[in-house]
């Protein structure tokens, strides 16, 4: 007996025909691998375990489809996502059913979804310019709002802040450099930024190294001060060139501490000073008789010289 092979153009089927007599030997069996039924002028497939009628292969190997639940014969187009497989009518997007085949898809909570369903429904707008920013594209993220990471930009220079830090300010935001410049304080001797710290000076901000004595550069900041034609002078500065003298110990009245002092006429002493010049008695608050450079209690004039 004489056979004859031919491939068919699904799948690598093949068929068996035979030429002469019908009559065939038990020797001669060409049978099913599963269900052992002849395969003589039937379409098969060939297995590395033997032949297969095409119903038992679609049994026995083919996937079923997660959509549809339905086997996935031979002849059918199979597409496969990860460990799920598919009828290539079966492979859509689960919102707008439109063919995923030769379209690019996003997988959400096991869902397949176009690009332009995923976009709609988790892709978030951006502030700037109002479009979407698409999935995996890079951006940025601040108070619950989104940008393009070329969107986000600095209000003053308008250049992209990237990963800079950067200022925010009644919904605008700035770079360190043009927020300085815009807002922050400036110290009244250098005219440069104060961007931490800092002191008050007659209502003027100062930096804290800039801030020192006129004479002799001492800094003042925490130190008890006063000033000058509004010029700051330690009180050492001050008292020794602008403070009055006292006549009795020559050191400067500056009058700040809560510094008392008496005058008479053009002379100056401070409280602890002002003193009879013989005996030694304080003359605050009481009568006294001045004797040329010096000031005497009345009991010591009155005794004479």
């Amino acid at each position: 007996m004489r056979s004859h092979l031919w491939l068919d153009s699904t799948c690598g089927i093949y068929a068996l025909r035979l030429k002469g007599s019908l009559t065939a030997t038990m020797s001669e069996a060409f049978d099913c691998a599963k269900c052992s039924e002849s395969l003589y002028g039937r379409k098969y497939i060939q297995t590395d375990d033997g032949p297969y009628c095409v119903p038992c292969y679609d049994n026995t190997f083919a996937n079923t489809c997660a959509e549809c639940q339905q086997l996935i014969g031979h002849d059918s187009r199979e597409l496969f996502y990860e460990d799920r497989h598919f009828h290539e009518g079966c492979f859509r997007c689960c919102r707008c059913q439109r063919s995923l085949a030769d379209e690019p898809f996003t997988c959400q909570d096991s869902e397949l979804l176009c690009n332009d369903c995923y976009c709609s429904a988790f892709s978030s707008q951006c502030s700037a310019c109002g479009e979407t920013v698409m999935p995996g594209s890079r951006k940025l993220e601040y108070g619950g709002q989104t940008w393009h990471e070329h969107c986000f930009l600095c209000s003053g220079c308008e250049q992209p802040l990237g990963s800079r830090s950067f200022v925010p300010d009644k919904g605008a935001h700035y770079c360190v450099p043009c927020y300085e410049n815009k807002f922050a304080p400036r110290c009244a001797r250098c005219s440069k930024t104060l961007t931490q710290g800092g002191v008050t000076y007659r209502d003027q901000p100062w930096h804290r190294e800039c801030l020192v004595c006129t004479g002799c550069q001492t800094p003042l900041a925490g130190q008890q001060f006063t000033s000058r034609d509004d010029d700051p002078y330690c009180v050492d500065c001050f008292g020794e060139l602008f403070a009055p003298k006292c006549s009795s110990c020559k050191r400067p009245i500056t009058g700040l501490g809560g510094g008392k002092y008496v005058s008479f006429e053009d002379r100056h002493w401070h409280h602890s000073c002002f003193s009879c010049a013989r005996c030694s008695t304080s003359l605050v608050g009481q009568g006294f008789v001045p004797d040329g450079d010096q000031v005497l209690c009345q009991g010591c004039s009155q005794a004479g010289p």
